[in-house]
């Protein structure tokens, strides 16, 4: 089992939370919806947001995020 990789930034790591549970309350939710609402809300760069779809493609591919 590889490690979980944290997010640098504080706001990255809000962002990490908030779309979880949004997609723990609604899977049915549009990703690239929520990731741009988090990239203003959190005030998160580009890469940022390169790292939150890939976060939840991979939490999907494993089962954590329906």
């Amino acid at each position: 089992m590889s490690p979980t990789v944290m997010p640098e930034g504080e706001g990255l790591r809000k962002a990490v939370k908030w779309l979880s549970a949004e997609l723990q309350e609604d899977p049915d939710q549009s990703v690239q919806v929520l990731v741009e609402k988090a990239v203003f809300t959190f005030d998160l760069s580009p890469k940022d947001s390169d790292f939150l779809i890939r976060f939840i493609r991979e939490s999907r591919e494993k089962g954590e995020v329906k």
